[in-house]
């Protein structure tokens, strides 16, 4: 069973660069015997929904790639069955690249981080601009301080997970915030101690 997002990213180009340097054996049988990625299962899912934050990346017809961080609350990329996804397009710097960019190429490319475990995800698809009224209320986050602009759905056509390696370890505040409030609760808890025993 071929693997997906080999169909899309091992070009010709890329194949022969395999080959250049030695490894296009090695991805011809990864390619081979892989599953083929084009479905969310529950890891992917978990996954996205404890995510905050993706960087999307179109194509301009000029040729260019052009990268956007994309933030908001936790869970915002939404799942909307295992083949496709949403998320509310915020207002942002009204540079609109993105979305004109979707105007000449449907093709997108996320790439979904957590830092804290050193995992990346990423999803190749076709997006699609809406603003119809009753599918952005599906994808609106509540208590979330930004206006809504329109809506992006993407159809997935392939996934990829990433090795670990290179990936530095960083935590978000609320991660931090997680793994410092109980050492914090104890030093109090110990100065209590401390200062009832100076007092007898």
């Amino acid at each position: 069973m071929r693997r997906k997002f080999t169909e899309i990213a091992f070009t010709p180009e890329v194949k022969a660069a395999q080959t250049q340097y030695g490894t296009r054996e090695i991805y011809e049988n990864f390619v081979q015997q892989g599953i083929t990625e084009d479905l969310l299962t529950a890891q992917e899912i978990e996954f996205i929904q404890a995510r905050d934050s993706f960087y999307l990346g179109t194509v301009g017809s000029n040729g260019y790639p052009y990268i956007q961080f994309r933030g908001g609350a936790t869970g915002f990329l939404k799942i909307i069955d295992e083949k496709t996804l949403g998320f509310a397009d915020f207002k942002g710097n009204l540079q609109y690249i993105s979305v004109g960019n979707l105007l000449e190429s449907d093709r997108v490319f996320l790439f979904l981080m957590d830092y804290a475990h050193r995992r990346r995800l990423k999803i190749w698809g076709r997006a699609k601009v809406i603003d119809d009224a009753s599918l952005l209320s599906e994808l609106a986050v509540s208590n979330y301080p930004a206006e809504i602009e329109r809506g992006i759905i993407i159809t997935i056509e392939a996934m990829s997970w990433n090795c670990p390696q290179h990936i530095p370890l960083k935590y978000s505040e609320a991660e931090v915030k997680a793994k410092t409030e109980p050492l914090e609760a104890r030093i109090k808890e110990l100065e209590a101690k401390l200062a009832e025993f100076s007092n007898k």
